[in-house]
């Protein structure tokens, strides 16, 4: 399967449906943008509950949210030393040298040796994503509300014959 099958599979279809059930564009824009800069934050394994809490709270699509966030993993782990070094910068914190593979193993092998090695680093990281956050959630926005808007309009351009048919 291409990537751009996968991206249509796991993405625009799921969208598409729910255009189709009278979500609004601009809520369909919302959770993209916040499922994706959720899913980006710098903190391994806890992009699932935050999607989840996050869609809870505004009342947005918990399909769509979580299939943003899962595509997401690789943009996740390619944004975790940007947000690394922004936190180093920001705290003028010492610089971590360890490469991703080494601290995600560490995670995987000793979860808690790996708090006490680099939890800082991470807590570090984890603000300089919050302070991020809300630039690329209003970026992400305003990328994904036009094309959203798109995407309904040739929806409803689509239903509009199968409608004048109905008597």
């Amino acid at each position: 399967m291409s990537g751009r099958d996968f991206l249509r599979r796991k993405i625009r279809d799921p969208i598409r449906q729910q255009l189709t059930r009278g979500l609004s564009p601009e809520k369909i824009a919302l959770t993209v943008a916040v499922g994706l800069t959720i899913a980006v934050n710098p903190i391994v394994g806890t992009t699932t509950i935050l999607c989840f809490g996050a869609a809870w709270a505004l009342g947005l699509n918990q399909p769509i949210i979580q299939a943003i966030n899962f595509s997401s993993y690789a943009l996740q782990l390619l944004l975790i030393f940007p947000f690394i070094r922004l936190g180093e910068w920001v705290f003028r914190a010492p610089r971590e040298n360890r490469s991703l593979e080494r601290l995600l193993a560490l995670m995987r092998e000793d979860f808690g040796r790996a708090l006490a090695d680099v939890g800082v680093t991470l807590l570090h990281a984890f603000v300089a994503w919050l302070a991020a956050a809300p630039l690329l959630a209003a970026l992400v926005y305003a990328a994904a509300l036009p094309a959203a808007r798109s995407m309904a309009r040739r929806i409803a351009a689509a239903r509009a014959p199968q409608a004048s048919e109905d008597p």
